[in-house]
């Protein structure tokens, strides 16, 4: 099957540092291409790839030193350079949220667009009653609820590739938080566990400049205990090690988190999740196997001490068996032969 990939801009595909929809968009691409497909992945220059690369930026928007750049530009340039090579392919699949829709309007039949943020945002709704020929695919069945009659084809989680994990049998004795500091992923809350329970708390997490203000205010005073270690931002070499020497990472998140890609992160290093009951949380954790759901904070106190049940190698076990990339290019790949084109399209892809 000939398949186009079309990527975000703002990181590298996968990003150096942090970064959730182009990590997913490298994983899967790597991994159609692994299971026999004729891949294209439309991204920046510094992407890596086991795919067909076409470069329509030199560098991801976030690292580019460039004073003054345009992202609504260089989205605009990617979609012209794939709308030219449309005919390349059988099915092109986006995770560029809706920019695409006016330019593809007549192509929608063979596209996928996969929806990777929230969807509760007041200008949404009217875009997706205007555009409703492109099939949507959500990445949690809790994503969708604002947006509950879209075109909605299926759900697919996300996966990561197995490979860069490996698996910790024993942890260190610390907690973990990673991620993004922001007032909805509640790192204060994770501190707060953490000082509770006389356990030490790695954290490991990018500040945007929207919320320096939060971090200087509400955080930073907080990183003097000597139990809390603030690492800062890490990259993909890093996790591992991080994750899996971890009792646990702690998910304390207060708003509908469409995915959460740090806890199959987690699991994928045997390491087990507390997290609270918001967004896809109960969807991707299976309570007392793979970590535990709360929704208070003496639940999650309760959990900490319980983290000796679980069994690492039974974490690490899920996680291969629902959050592979494998698993999820494969799902995909169900998805684009079921797509709901003319009868020769369908001939043609159901025999490759």
């Amino acid at each position: 099957m000939r398949i186009a990939q079309v990527g975000p801009l703002y990181e590298a595909v996968p990003p150096k540092f942090y970064g959730g929809t182009e990590r997913v968009v490298a994983h899967l691409t790597d991994a159609l291409v692994d299971l026999g497909h004729d891949v294209t992945l439309f991204s920046s220059g510094d992407a890596q790839t086991k795919a067909q690369l076409v470069a329509v930026r030199d560098q991801a928007i976030r690292l580019d030193p460039a004073p003054l750049k345009s992202d609504l530009a260089a989205h605009m340039s990617m979609l012209a350079e794939v709308r030219r090579r449309a005919s390349s392919f059988d099915v092109i699949h986006f995770h560029t949220d809706m920019i695409h829709f006016p330019f593809f309007e007549d192509l929608a039949a063979k596209t996928v667009t996969t929806l990777h943020g929230r969807l509760d945002l007041k200008d949404l709704p009217a875009v997706y009653q205007r555009w409703t020929g492109f099939p949507l695919v959500s990445i949690s069945d809790d994503q969708r609820r604002p947006l509950a009659s879209a075109n909605w084809l299926a759900t697919v989680h996300h996966g990561m590739r197995a490979d860069l994990y490996d698996f910790h049998a024993r942890s260190e004795g610390y907690l973990a938080f990673l991620g993004r500091i922001s007032p909805e992923k509640r790192p204060d809350r994770a501190i707060a566990i953490a000082r509770r329970a006389g356990r030490r708390l790695k954290i490991a997490a990018k500040v945007d400049a929207a919320d320096r203000a939060y971090f200087e205010e509400k955080i930073e005073p907080l990183l003097h205990d000597p139990l809390i270690e603030f690492l800062g931002e890490i990259g993909d070499g890093e996790k591992s090690a991080f994750l899996g020497g971890a009792d646990a990472l702690l998910f304390p998140i207060d708003w509908p988190e469409p995915f959460g890609l740090v806890m199959i992160e987690a699991m994928a290093c045997g390491t087990p999740v507390i997290a609270y009951e918001c967004g896809s949380v109960p969807e991707v954790i299976e309570d007392g196997l793979t970590g535990f759901i709360v929704r208070t904070d003496d639940e999650a106190d309760a959990a900490v001490d319980r983290l000796p049940t679980l069994d690492r190698r039974a974490v690490r076990a899920r996680f291969e068996a629902r959050f592979s990339a494998t698993a999820m290019a494969q799902r995909y790949i169900d998805l684009y032969r079921n797509l709901p084109l003319g009868c020769e399209a369908r001939v043609e892809l159901a025999a490759e």
